[in-house]
């Protein structure tokens, strides 16, 4: 308490109250004290010289008594519990079709750990909200100032260091979200009023004697509807009651319960600094809060409090964007867990109240849907209020019987014909007499429940007992389409104007595909690149919002961009309406989306998890998207740095396919190639080199990584060694390589064929001798997925491959080969899957395409081979002297000779002949040794 005595307002209240306590509990003790407390909370709040105004979030009861106070008051000045830097985005509402949500959002952040990055905010705003009666009267009065007075978005995250306020968001993010649900994302949610019992033992004493299911019933059955049309005192009094019972029976959670406190001592902080600077009266002001923190016993609280106990942190470096993004009612629920469809049936009852009642709502001038309104009026001068003395409406309000309101059968039997017709259009079998059904199970269940009329949650109950038999023909089940008819999953819209410049900037540029694109729903984009050439410019932004936006936002039908190829046609489905958040959240990031591209590259290449393939990655992306060459350089280098820097081969296979197509991109669209990527083949080369024998060794390294560094050395081999490199280098990591695993062993002999240290024929031998060894054949298939594996860097070797698994299915008996058929197609399915189009092409060109041909079929490596020199040395045997029959040859026609000799600068002329033959075939008689020995090479081979 502030240290002022309390008044007599609520004498006769607090005498029954002990009374009370006195009977119940057998004289006084810990429940006289919670009891007494709460008349002194109320009769504080009452007191309180600068009005408070205290509401429950999405509550229909306090937007309408918000309304009829507003218009009573008309106050000069607006206190609003909400965070202060969120200030400049209000007047953007009247752009946009409620709800919306006001977002503060940090991609970078400083003063708080990384792992919580990127940092979001969110307000959520109905038009069944008191809050937003607030607004909209500040906004749209001339002369009325609205303050925010709630901790900013940075103390937020300062003070919230357990994410207290986030529980309920915790809670429903065990269930699978729906994509409208989803829409806040993973923001922290930032409401007033937030009014449920922080007691668990609370709550369900509540929900149980009550007779309901969950919370929001039980409000909407015992608050809502009983506040729905009393007068403002009693509505005061009556939430100033809740809020301190909710408050006192919480339990001892020290970090809320301070972070609770700080708000309020920030809240008061911030009302008595403005009205010192401005020399508002508390008279003129109304504080709007929720119930909760209306009933604050901090030293700061009131008009008079203490001042100087409390200081304000200063805020961190994190800079701070601000911007509006589409709510939804299922987004609201999930978000703060309340009920699914409560905040639908509250909007409902919202309508119904106005309907009811006559009371004239604000709204925000030029809102989405709203009607267009008279030339505004200043609020009346009139005389300095003299504040009525405060009376006991409490005592009053808790002693009333429950008001029993008629059962509106018109209303309960348009529900009935409405949910039988809705579910008879989503394949229910529901007739008529459903329809009656429904309506009296509807009362009954009413009665049952100490009602004397049916509440929505009552008739959503009935439907489901009364048509949903035992399956769900469609998409939807009952308690949806229930949820659907009261009033649906309405979802809000960001309005052009109140777009961050990224976001018109995207949709004036997709102008010329003539799609209304800020509307919900998939819609389809058909684009003539070679028919209208002006389109290209949309394909560009559309492959850009590919890459940036979630995938269901554009998502291509037809058409694919890869490096050095452009589609003539594309189809895109797009639903940038539906993804409207991500794509506001994108103009936090810059104010282009080719901005946003660039720097998120950059991030993916310079972080401190990077690697080789993801800067190639990168690399890539700057090329078919921004088509920056400049950048690409730029990364290229880094990835240079960042290849020297791995200590393993992890990423091999996706550097090889990467490294691959950008070497074909350069040499095909430029002159020559740029110098960062002969840089990296040069160092690949060297550092692959030196990592293959650890490789071959190394348990971890799988096959497929060792086979993408070989596939790397070999087929990068002539670049490399035309830029300085030295094959001596391979040919030693291959000598010095000495694996264990048998599929490293076959991918070994493999490279070993290629570096020709190892001949065709020898391999051959090595393969028979596995099969010839009983201890080697239950291994064989891990041989066979080394060899597979082998045609990345050695494709040549495909028919060796076909050849030794032949030679397997036709040597090994069937006892042996049948419970080692599926080890050989799990092995290759698992380990070569994407190498076996190869293998299968060369069997299709080897094998007999007809089952007859098949037996007379004579494998080619068991047919004689011929040799291709021995004529030419059966005719060196027998000839002394061999014909010169090329110098004959060229002594016929000089002609080509000379012109030769003459490109070459050769001017000596022809030299004298001895005899008929030539001194050029001369030479291999004088000298056989030399021609023996490239004869024996060539044979070999």
């Amino acid at each position: 308490m502030s240290g002022s005595r309390a008044s007599g307002v609520f004498t006769a209240l607090r005498t029954q109250l002990q009374e009370a306590a006195t009977e119940f509990a057998g004289g006084p003790d810990a429940l006289e004290g919670i009891l007494l407390g709460l008349v002194d909370d109320v009769d504080r709040a009452v007191r309180e010289p600068l009005e408070i105004f205290p509401v429950c979030h999405h509550s229909p009861a306090s937007a309408l008594a918000m309304a009829r106070r507003l218009r009573e008051k008309q106050p000069k000045v607006v206190y609003l519990e909400l965070c202060e830097d969120m200030a400049p985005l209000l007047t953007e509402l009247r752009n946009c079709r409620l709800p919306v949500a006001v977002q503060a959002f940090a991609g970078d952040i400083d003063g708080f750990p990384q792992e919580w990055a990127p940092l979001s905010v969110v307000a959520p705003i109905t038009e069944a909200s008191a809050e937003y009666q607030a607004i909209a009267y500040a906004l749209d009065t001339p002369g009325v100032e609205l303050v925010l007075v709630d901790r900013s978005s940075d103390h937020v995250f300062q003070w919230n260091t357990t994410a207290s306020e986030n529980e309920a968001s915790a809670e429903a993010d065990e269930a699978p979200k729906s994509e409208e649900a989803a829409l806040h994302g993973e923001a922290v949610g930032v409401e007033i009023g937030d009014l449920r019992p922080r007691f668990a033992e609370l709550e369900e004493h509540l929900l149980r004697h009550g007779k309901v299911r969950h919370w929001s019933e039980w409000w909407h059955q015992y608050v809502e509807v009983p506040l729905g049309d009393s007068d403002h005192d009693t509505y005061r009094q009556v939430m100033f009651l809740i809020g301190s019972l909710f408050r006192r029976l919480a339990p001892g959670d020290g970090d809320r319960v301070r972070v609770d406190e700080d708000r309020e001592r920030h809240m008061w902080t911030r009302m008595r600094e403005h009205m010192a600077a401005t020399g508002t009266g508390p008279e003129d002001c109304l504080y709007v809060c929720g119930a909760f923190h209306a009933a604050s016993r901090v030293e700061e609280f009131g008009v008079d409090g203490h001042s100087d106990s409390f200081t304000i942190s200063p805020r961190t470096a994190t800079t701070w964007q601000y911007g509006l993004i589409p709510s939804s009612h299922a987004a609201i629920e999930a978000q703060f867990g309340l009920a699914p469809g409560s905040v639908s049936i509250a909007a409902t009852q919202w309508q119904k109240s106005l309907k009811r009642t006559g009371v004239r709502p604000y709204r925000l001038e030029g809102q989405a849907g709203a009607r267009t309104s008279r030339a505004k009026k200043a609020p009346p001068a009139a005389a300095p209020a003299v504040p009525a003395p405060a009376t006991d409406r409490l005592s009053g309000f808790l002693r009333q019987p429950p008001v029993l309101d008629g059962l509106d059968e018109s209303e309960l039997l348009g529900w009935s014909v409405d949910i039988v017709r809705a579910a008879r259009r989503n394949g229910y079998l529901a007739s008529t007499a459903d329809a009656i059904a429904v309506f009296e199970t509807s009362i009954l269940l009413a009665g049952m429940r100490d009602r004397a009329k049916p509440t929505p949650y009552d008739f959503q109950d009935a439907a489901v007992t009364c048509i949903e038999k035992d399956r769900v023909p469609g998409r939807r089940d009952v308690r949806r389409l229930v949820e659907i008819m009261m009033g649906g999953d309405r979802i809000g819209q960001v309005g052009y104007e109140a777009l961050p410049p990224l976001a018109r900037d995207v949709y004036d540029r997709l102008e010329p595909l003539g799609l209304k694109l800020q509307q919900r729903g998939v819609q389809r984009a058909l684009l003539d690149v070679a028919g209208r050439p002006e389109l290209e410019a949309c394909s560009d932004v559309l492959w850009m919002l590919r890459r940036l936006m979630p995938t269901a936002a554009a998502r291509p039908i037809m058409g694919e961009r890869r490096l050095g190829e452009r589609s003539i046609q594309e189809s895109w489905d797009l639903a940038l309406g539906t993804h409207q958040r991500a794509l506001i959240e994108l103009g936090y990031e810059g104010v282009s989306i080719e901005q946003v591209l660039e720097q998120r590259l950059r991030r993916e290449a310079y972080g401190p998890r990077a690697t080789t393939a993801g800067v190639l990655a990168a690399v890539e992306d700057s090329l078919l998207y921004l088509r920056s060459g400049r950048l690409a350089d730029e990364l290229g280098t880094h990835a240079l740095k960042v290849l020297s820097a791995e200590r393993t081969v992890d990423g091999a296979p996706e550097v090889l396919r990467r490294a691959r197509a950008l070497l074909a991109y350069y040499r095909t669209s430029q002159p020559e190639l740029p110098a960062w990527i002969e840089s990296f083949v040069k160092a690949g080369y060297a550092h692959y080199c030196t990592l293959l024998p650890t490789a071959f060794r190394d348990e971890d390294a799988t096959v497929g990584q060792v086979a993408a560094m070989l596939g790397f050395l070999f087929s990068m081999e002539s670049l490399a060694l035309s830029l300085g490199c030295d094959r001596t280098q391979l040919e030693l990591a291959v000598a010095q390589s000495h694996p264990e695993d048998p599929s490293k062993t076959a991918l070994l002999w493999a490279a070993q064929v290629q570096l020709g240290t190892l001949s065709r024929a020898e391999l051959r031998a090595r393969c028979d001798a596995l099969l010839d060894n009983p201890l080697v054949v239950p291994s064989y298939p891990r041989y066979l997925s080394g060899f597979v594996h082998a045609l990345e860097p050695v494709p040549g070797l495909a028919d060796v491959v076909v050849e030794a698994v032949s030679n397997a299915f036709g040597r090994l008996p069937d006892t042996v080969l049948l419970p080692w058929l599926p080890l050989l197609i799990t092995t290759l399915r698992k380990g070569a899957g994407d190498l076996a189009p190869l293998l299968i092409r060369e069997a299709g060109r080897v094998f007999p395409g007809r089952l007859p041909a098949l037996d007379t079929w004579v494998p080619p490596w068991r047919q004689p081979q011929e040799d291709p020199f021995a004529a030419s040395r059966s005719r060196h045997m027998t000839t002394a002297v061999p014909a010169p029959r090329g110098a004959a040859l060229l002594a016929a026609h000089p002609a080509a000779c000379d012109a030769v000799a003459e490109l070459l600068g050769c001017d000596e002329g022809w030299a004298p002949t001895v005899g008929t033959g030539s001194p050029g075939a001369a030479l291999t008689t004088t000298h056989p040794a030399a021609a023996e020995a490239l004869e024996a090479l060539l044979s070999r081979a």
